[in-house]
């Protein structure tokens, strides 16, 4: 992709395709950590990347696959480097998760990760964390463009714009006239109605910002109560997340994704009558099998869906239906949040430098760091 490299490229390219070398450094070179570069050029913050490079020894690994990854982390190509920046989610990611095949394989000098991005599935931070890494992500930087995202998935759940879409893009004067003549019947504005949220992070806050707008009234659940915020969107801290399921008219899931499922047939079960769901936190979240169920026996009246279980496959049955608005896991894409997604990379690299943890700008994992290591 097109983009301005930078001036410290320090390797040599290898015969093994996408695998870069590090060539004989300078004696200037030594005396800088060597951070790792994943993927692209950077596109927009040309001038940070001038000061990290001056700070940093920067070695690129371009479009490295994984077994091509393994081979190079095993044979020690990059050194010792201290430090991996991944400046978009949509690169960088050839070698596929960061796991327990992989992590065991970094030098034992590599101490923080920053990378794009605000979900983190892909990644185990703890394991990361167990190793005396610092995993940071980009979550703030794509708060803006997540949160709209939510607000126009909420107003289309009530108001069915999926159906209106689907009918209008068929070209089909039947479809177009169904939809014109009956959607009024079953829709709804969002106003006075309670929106749950789950997970009050800068994303979540966002979104109950831009929901009072809207009029709506907020509660929320999360696993760690956020009584300045609350009071700030004049949100509802429920106790437990089946509260927040009884009392909500629309379900927003705006939580990172640990490793378990949170709403399946038996949570569905606590929705009130005709409740909808939004879900721009990740797939895995929602049991898709049993939110199909639930929209057959009209548990759940309407789901807008950013994030699916098996991406890039969309589950066809959801698809298909009027009352499912779904997007490509776009919330967050946007020029805006790229620009953001690369500057965070490097503040927190450049802060890691300069003051330790507490120079790290967004650490995700700190609580369960292995100083010992």
């Amino acid at each position: 992709m097109a983009g301005t490299a930078s001036s410290h490229r320090y390797f040599t390219q290898d015969i093994t395709p996408n695998i870069t070398t590090i060539s004989k450094p300078t004696d200037s070179v030594k005396l800088k950590p060597t951070i790792l570069h994943l993927g692209d050029d950077i596109r927009w913050n040309h001038d940070l990347y001038a000061e990290l490079s001056q700070k940093f020894n920067i070695i690129r690994t371009y479009s490295t696959g994984r077994e091509d990854c393994k081979r190079a982390l095993q044979d020690r190509t990059w050194g010792d480097f201290v430090g991996m920046y991944r400046p978009f989610w949509n690169t960088g990611g050839e070698m596929g998760n960061w796991d327990a095949e992989l992590i065991p394989l970094l030098p034992k000098s590599c101490k923080v990760f920053a990378s794009a991005g605000a979900g983190f599935d892909w990644v185990d931070t703890k394991a990361l964390a167990e190793r005396g890494i610092v995993y940071c992500n980009s979550a703030s930087a794509c708060t803006e463009s997540v949160a709209d995202a939510a607000i126009f998935l909420i107003l289309a759940v009530y108001r069915l714009f999926s159906w209106s879409c689907q009918a209008a893009h068929s070209c089909d004067p039947e479809r177009f006239r169904d939809a014109m003549s009956n959607i009024a019947a079953v829709t709804h504005n969002p106003n006075h109605s309670t929106l749950g949220i789950v997970g009050l992070g800068r994303i979540g806050y966002r979104i109950a910002q831009k929901a009072k707008a809207f009029e709506m009234r907020v509660v929320y659940y999360d696993v760690v109560r956020m009584e300045e915020r609350e009071k700030e969107v004049d949100a509802v801290y429920c106790e437990t997340l089946e509260e927040l399921l009884g009392k909500s008219d629309c379900v927003l899931l705006a939580t990172p994704f640990n490793g378990d499922v949170l709403l399946s047939q038996r949570e569905f079960g606590r929705f009130k009558k005709g409740a909808r769901l939004v879900n721009i936190g990740r797939g895995k979240l929602v049991d898709e099998a049993a939110l199909d169920k639930a929209l057959d026996d009209g548990t759940v009246g309407a789901a807008g869906l950013d994030v699916h279980a098996d991406e890039p496959h969309v589950n066809k049955r959801l698809a298909a239906r009027k009352n499912v608005i779904m997007l490509s896991h776009t919330a967050g894409a946007s020029v805006e949040s790229h620009i953001g997604f690369e500057k965070l990379g490097m503040e927190n690299l450049l802060g890691w430098l300069e003051k330790g943890e507490a120079g790290l700008v967004s650490p995700v994992n700190l609580h369960w760091l292995n100083r010992d290591v």
